[in-house]
């Protein structure tokens, strides 16, 4: 992946690691096993710390608003850390801290240099929580059908000085407690982004849900009645721009929860392997056993490893360009997000009864865990888009966007390079097929494509970090999850195939053209492999 280096936004290496260590300390202060587990049996959502964490002494709000505004002028690759280790503390304050950058978003990439100053500024300071209001309880992902309603008003000339609210949203997390809110609402002219505050008129802000897990955050309905905005409030001064300044960051924030499930799955996965160190049955220690490591551990810190890969290659795109990398943060999103959640699933089996119970946190990281397979678009909402985008994106290159590719990977054969590469030659067979049979007009068959392109890609991402000098765990890594991606491709391609009820001769002479028994030998030498990265996570040498 090319970058340009001349120009990458964020901070440097050093500053980054000093708000990482500001968010560790928070574990020892505010943050306490003790009180991150009385927040999630009470269901407090803890207005006061969130708001210390955002005051002077802290500020960890400054990160994302701009240096010209009062902020540090963070990038991508610093907030998906930040926000990665903030989740590995807790999913739930996590998530408050997001709802925030996230509220921001629309007035950090839409509003005038005088409506940043406002509002940026007003965050910066530290005394705004915000909130992003977009969701509605009848449109859900589909944006294009809010109902929410923006009616122009006017003075006695006809000229517009404000407009009139109306409507509600749901699911807003910070919605209950939130000074700011970013409203997207249907203007005449067309759906558009408006800053609504707490003392507005009309604005009720309710009762927070209750919630499977993520406790600790606030979530809630907000209803608009006549609430008056004044027209300064409309953020960049155009109605009608509201899809296009919501699609832009998409990107960026559906990268930004991945990061959050990979730091909360971390976090189950350490409580995991330090349990193994010690706990012994039948006469050893269970990170001495097979039947744990190899089906416990390690093939989900192969996945983690990966999806730190994703989004750190993600990342650095974003801060070297102007793209808004939407597809990209839809695979970071879904690959992330539904390995998390079958990470924190096991972390609860691999610690038997405890992991059952509260006091051993992997039950409280399940529950959290599972939201971020549903908010920020839900993992089909992702399947749908990369399935469609690299669908169009494979056809508008004749090929070449998998081909290259694969001619990139055919080269990196000692860390799982070569089968990598068939699997990516296969996946544009596959997708040619799809197309020229129309396939294509099958949801089925487009998800299965969807998770064929998400584990070709990421897979790709971490054999270039280990390509690069990672180390001989990093290069096992990636040729165990060069072999898994190639055993799904082979399977998903064959799915799809014998779901459209082709013939036998078709099958095998889709077998031949991909290469399928290639496809199948990534898996050679796993077992080795998997015993390597053991010895290191668990320290057994």
């Amino acid at each position: 992946m090319e970058t340009n280096t001349d120009k990458i936004r964020g901070l440097d290496d050093e500053s980054r690691q000093m708000v990482i260590e500001t968010v560790r300390q928070l574990r020892g202060r505010l943050l306490t096993k003790e009180k991150i587990l009385e927040l999630d049996k009470k269901e407090i959502f803890p207005e006061d710390i969130i708001r210390e964490m955002l005051g002077p002494e802290i500020g960890l709000q400054l990160l994302f608003i701009p240096e010209e505004y009062g902020g540090m002028g963070g990038g991508a690759r610093d907030c998906c850390a930040v926000t990665r280790e903030m989740a590995r503390i807790c999913l739930g304050i996590g998530t408050a801290f997001f709802a925030i950058q996230l509220g921001a978003d629309p007035i950090l990439v839409g509003a005038t240099d005088e409506q940043k100053a406002r509002w940026l500024g007003a965050i910066a300071e530290g005394g705004a929580l915000v909130a992003y209001a977009v969701t509605e309880p009848g449109a859900g992902s589909n944006l294009a059908a809010l109902k929410t309603k923006a009616d122009p008003v006017t003075d006695e000339k006809g000229d517009v000085v404000g407009y009139k609210i109306n409507g509600s949203k749901q699911f807003i997390s910070n919605g209950g407690y939130a000074d700011i809110i970013t409203v997207l609402a249907k203007a005449p002219e067309g759906p558009t982004f408006f800053v609504v505050e707490k003392a507005m008129e009309g604005l009720t802000q309710h009762k927070g849900e209750e919630k499977h897990g993520i406790r600790a955050s606030n979530t809630s309905p907000l209803t608009f009645d006549d609430v008056f905005v004044p027209r300064e409030n409309l953020l960049g001064g155009i109605p009608g721009k509201g899809l296009k300044q919501a699609n832009k960051v998409f990107g960026y924030t559906r990268l930004m929860v991945a990061s959050m499930a990979l730091g909360a799955a971390e976090s189950a996965l350490d409580i995991v392997i330090n349990y193994a160190k010690e706990r012994v049955q039948f006469g050893s220690t269970l990170s001495e056993k097979q039947g744990y490591t190899h089906k416990l551990v390690v093939p989900h810190a192969v996945r983690l490893a990966a999806t730190a890969a994703y989004i750190e290659q993600v990342a650095l795109q974003l801060d070297s360009c102007d793209e808004d990398l939407q597809v990209e943060g839809s695979i970071g999103k879904l690959f992330a997000t539904e390995a998390a959640n079958r990470c924190a699933d096991d972390a609860m089996q691999a610690l038997g009864g405890y992991g059952y119970i509260t006091e051993f946190e992997v039950e409280k990281i399940k529950r959290d865990i599972k939201i971020t397979c549903i908010y920020e678009g839900t993992s089909e909402i992702q399947q749908n888009i990369i399935s469609t985008f690299r669908w169009k994106k494979t056809r508008k290159t004749k090929g070449r966007f998998y081909l290259d590719m694969a001619d990139e990977m055919q080269e990196l054969s000692k860390v799982g390079g070569q089968p990598l590469a068939v699997a990516a030659r296969c996946l544009n067979t596959t997708i040619n097929m799809a197309h020229e049979n129309r396939w294509t007009r099958q949801q089925a068959v487009m998800f299965a494509l969807a998770d064929m392109m998400t584990h070709v890609e990421v897979a790709a991402s971490l054999a270039r970090k280990a390509a690069a000098g990672a180390g001989s765990k990093m290069e096992a890594m990636s040729r165990l999850f060069a072999g898994e991606a190639a055993s799904l491709v082979a399977s998903k391609g064959l799915d799809i195939l014998l779901g459209m009820g082709v013939d036998d001769k078709q099958v095998e002479d889709w077998k031949a053209a991909v290469n399928y028994n290639d496809l199948l030998e990534g898996r050679r030498n796993w077992i080795a492999d998997m015993d390597s990265v053991a010895d290191e996570l668990f320290e057994r040498c």
